[in-house]
């Protein structure tokens, strides 16, 4: 009945005590062996000796843990969740309740509350992606993806905008956000600008197939990719950067992501700290 208890680990030391006490082994092999030191199995011998294979059960076997959360924690944190953080996740949540309420919680902690209570789904329960990912550059402003996510960022408290948003492909960092009535000529000039002023000029910038970046239309049909160029290609070809225009949204998927990050985490920020403009 006691090995119906023990655990994979301590029959293997049971294991291993057996052929110590029919001298099989000695006491130095089988430290090696359960990776402990020679006075820890003598301890073992001693406790099998005594309680028999009992004596190799955790005693901490069926007691709640010293670090274990109270249940009063646990309801006040889900408390607040559902009243202020319905639509966060797991990770922001936590960041919340740590510096708002000052509820200090693991973030694993806080999605299994929040899993339990059905506000968050695990990612391993989604649907899962069918596109191979394209592989990162390997250094830091190699290419530069950029692509304007147009939102209600403010909610209801402010008109729907775009945010121009561009991400290093190597490293994921954001390197420059925008607000702008829309994406435009204009806009994304000033936005490049701050990357510029910032971090230098990258080998490329990669966008998607938008007007501002790749002209479109039939008086283009004909003509050859080297013809058709925008303001924003020229502006970028004097400067010797090159733009790739994607073919899919996948390909982009870094700055894709991040607008979802964004569209999540920066939102309730702004509705946080209620900043509408």
């Amino acid at each position: 009945k006691e090995l119906y208890t023990m655990s994979q680990q301590e029959v293997y030391k049971l294991e291993v005590l057996a052929r110590l006490l029919n001298k099989q082994t000695n006491q130095l092999k089988a430290s090696e062996l359960l990776g402990i030191s020679v006075r820890q199995v003598q301890r073992l011998i001693k406790a099998y000796k005594t309680s028999g294979a009992a004596g190799l059960i955790s005693k901490k076997r069926g007691k709640s843990s010293n670090n274990r959360v109270p249940d009063t924690v646990k309801d006040y944190a889900i408390t607040l969740i559902k009243r202020s953080y319905n639509d966060f996740g797991p990770t922001l949540a936590a960041e919340k309740l740590s510096e708002k309420h000052n509820v200090k919680l693991s973030v694993e902690t806080v999605r299994t509350l929040m899993t339990k209570a059905e506000i968050w789904v695990p990612r391993n329960k989604r649907y899962k992606r069918s596109y191979q990912p394209r592989y990162r550059r390997e250094c830091f402003g190699e290419l530069i993806q950029i692509d304007g996510s147009t939102h209600y960022w403010f909610e209801d408290r402010g008109p729907k905008c775009a945010l121009l948003v561009y991400v290093d492909d190597a490293t994921s960092k954001i390197t420059s956000l925008y607000f702008a009535p829309s994406e435009s000529m204009h806009t994304y000039s000033i936005a490049t600008k701050q990357h510029l002023d910032k971090y230098g000029k990258p080998v490329a910038f990669y966008s998607d197939r938008f007007s501002v970046f790749r002209a479109t239309g039939t008086q283009y049909k004909h003509k050859g990719r080297d013809e058709i160029i925008t303001q924003f290609g020229r502006a970028l070809y004097e400067l010797n950067i090159d733009l790739i225009c994607a073919n899919t949204c996948q390909a982009k998927g870094r700055v894709e992501r991040a607008n979802l990050t964004l569209q999540d985490r920066l939102v309730k920020e702004l509705r946080l700290n209620n900043i509408s403009t």
